[in-house]
């Protein structure tokens, strides 16, 4: 558990062979009141677990009939050995957890069952950059519109500044006003192998 990194969700199901009993005094911070008859000092390691990982024993936090919160039947006797543990932020998204009656994973256990609502964020949508149309650059009349523009933001001067980051500043800046950019929408790709002239 100290190498799952803080924010990923972790659920542990298992079988804690230990009994925590009715009532939770003293450990309400890491589980409900609801267990099963009589606590046990294997109890503790399950408890001071899911203190030290941040955890919480999801069985425990359901009000339901015994039926349906005993794990195990063993000659006769019903315990509850059988925990769901989460971390104690996503107990919020934990809908319902209960013992399914009759069914038997092997000969003395029964299936605990959780039902999880996750949560999926929704990615933001990533604006597409605004680009400049050099490919306007093909026609003529852009071209010799934008060398004059240039050399007149250059100070009418055939020779280029010494910094060329200078001069990279003055074309784009040029390439923007004279060329334009593009919206920065991101298009949407459809299917347009039929759209011909015959059909506009």
């Amino acid at each position: 558990m100290n190498s799952v990194p803080k924010g990923q969700k972790v659920v542990i199901g298992a079988d804690f062979n230990g009994h925590v009993g009715e009532g939770n005094r003293g450990d309400e911070e890491v589980m409900g009141r609801y267990g099963v008859k009589e606590r046990n000092e294997e109890c503790q390691t399950i408890v001071d677990f899911a203190k030290r990982m941040d955890m919480a024993g999801v069985n425990m936090y359901f009000k339901k009939r015994e039926e349906h919160r005993v794990t195990c039947k063993s000659g006769g006797r019903c315990t509850q050995v059988d925990y769901i543990l989460c971390r104690k932020v996503d107990l919020k998204e934990i809908e319902d957890c209960k013992v399914v009656a009759g069914e038997s994973v092997v000969k003395q256990h029964r299936m605990v069952v959780c039902r999880i609502t996750l949560e999926v964020k929704k990615r933001k949508r990533v604006r597409a950059e605004q680009r400049i149309k050099w490919w306007k650059l093909k026609k003529e009349d852009c071209k010799v519109e934008f060398r004059v523009e240039v050399r007149q933001a250059l100070g009418g001067s055939e020779e280029l500044p010494y910094s060329w980051e200078t001069t990279a500043d003055v074309v784009r800046v040029t390439a923007r006003s004279v060329l334009d950019v593009t919206s920065g929408k991101r298009k949407v790709e459809k299917e347009t192998w039929w759209w011909n002239e015959e059909i506009q």
